[in-house]
C-alpha cells in the first residue's frame, strides 16, 4: 500500500498548503508548518534566483520539528528560469518539489540525487502512469474542482482511477474547504489533500485586500473558466471586468494555435501577457480584476490568519 502523506512528509495532518502564483509566500508556509501541515510556494513567485535562495534559507531556519516545505516548478519551455531554479532547489535543499505543465524527468532524477521528493501534477491516468514510471514519489490529482489550471474529472472519478491503477500515493487537489471535504477525499483513497483557494483570504497572503475580500464576497457559483491567462483553461472569479473581456482566446490566437510552428510561441506570448495582468490585479488596486480562485472559496466567510483556516480543515 502507498504511504499516507503524513508518513511521506513526516507531518501531523495529511494536508499541503498548495502553491499559488503570487499568493504563496514564506510567512504563509511558516504558519502552515507550525500548525502541522506542509506548505509550498511557486518558484516563479521570486523574480530572481537570489530571492528564491533567501526564501529557502528563511524556511529552513524557521522550520519546526515535523515541519515540511516545498516549491512548485513549471517544467516546460514557457518557464525560461526552470533550469536555474532547479539548480537552486537541489543545492540549497527543500523537502519536496511539485512539478507542473511538462515532463518531470530531469527534476525527478536530480531531486532524488539530493534526497528531495517529487510530486507531479496529473489530470488523467495516462500522464499519471508516465510520471510513476519516471520515479515520482506521489501524484497530485488535479480534479475539476481545483483553482487555476484544473482537470476534467471529478474528485471521486480521478482519485478512484489513480488509486486503482497506480502504486504510488495520490494527493487530491481541488474542492477542499472544510474537514468534511478532507475526509471525503481520504474516503476515496487519497493519501492526502492539497488546498489552495481558501488560503487566498489569509492575513499572511501576499495579495491586495481587494483580492482577499473578493474570495469572501464571491462563491463557488461565481467561478468561471478562462483561456485568457495562460492559453490553457484556468479558473477565475467572474468579476465585471472578466465578463467584459470574455473568457475565450481571441480569434487570431485560435487560428495561430492550429499552426504547429507558431503554436508554441503564441502560447508563450499569451502566458506572458496573462501573467502580467494577473500580477497587476493581485498586487495593485485596478479595475482590471483578473483574480484566480477555485470553487473551494465557498466556505470563505472572512479574512483570517492561516492558523484559523487550518482549524477549519482539521477540526
Amino acid at each position: 500500500m502507498p504511504k499516507k502523506l503524513t508518513e511521506i512528509l513526516q507531518i501531523k495532518y495529511p494536508i499541503i498548503q498548495a502553491p499559488m502564483f503570487l499568493v504563496s509566500n514564506t510567512e504563509m508556509v511558516i504558519a502552515a508548518m507550525n500548525e502541522g501541515i506542509a506548505g509550498c510556494i511557486p518558484a516563479l513567485n521570486y523574480r530572481t534566483l537570489e530571492e528564491l535562495k533567501q526564501a529557502i534559507m528563511e524556511l529552513k531556519s524557521a522550520k519546526p520539528k515535523g515541519g515540511s516545505f516545498g516549491f512548485n516548478l513549471i517544467v516546460n519551455k514557457s518557464n525560461i528560469k526552470y533550469k536555474n531554479q532547479l539548480d537552486i532547489l537541489c543545492k540549497e535543499g527543500c523537502d519536496f518539489i511539485i512539478t507542473s505543465l511538462g515532463s518531470p524527468e530531469e527534476t525527478i532524477r536530480r531531486a532524488h540525487e539530493v534526497g528531495i521528493k517529487v510530486f507531479c501534477d496529473v489530470v488523467d491516468l495516462k500522464y499519471a502512469k508516465k510520471v510513476e514510471a519516471l520515479g515520482a514519489d506521489a501524484l497530485i490529482a488535479v480534479n475539476n474542482e481545483a483553482g487555476g489550471h484544473r482537470g476534467e474529472l471529478s474528485p471521486k472519478e480521478l482519485i478512484t482511477e489513480l488509486v486503482t491503477n497506480c502504486k504510488i500515493a495520490v494527493i487530491s487537489a481541488g474542492g477542499v474547504s472544510s474537514k468534511a471535504d478532507v475526509d471525503r477525499m481520504l474516503s476515496y483513497g487519497a493519501a492526502g489533500v492539497s488546498v489552495g483557494s481558501p488560503f487566498i483570504a489569509s492575513e499572511e497572503a501576499g495579495v491586495t485586500d481587494e483580492y482577499k475580500q473578493a474570495c469572501v464576497d464571491y462563491g463557488a457559483e461565481d467561478i468561471v473558466v478562462t483561456e485568457r491567462i495562460s492559453g490553457t483553461p484556468c479558473t477565475v472569479i467572474n468579476t465585471p471586468y472578466v465578463q467584459k473581456v470574455g473568457t475565450r482566446s481571441t480569434w487570431i490566437e485560435r487560428v495561430l494555435n492550429k499552426n504547429k510552428i507558431l503554436k508554441k510561441w503564441i502560447k508563450m506570448l499569451r502566458f506572458s501577457i496573462g501573467m502580467a495582468a494577473t500580477k497587476k490585479a493581485a498586487t495593485e488596486v485596478t479595475y482590471k480584476t483578473v483574480w484566480v480562485a477555485g470553487p473551494s472559496i465557498k466556505n470563505t466567510n472572512a479574512i483570517l490568519p492561516v492558523k484559523e483556516i487550518i482549524k477549519k480543515l482539521i477540526s
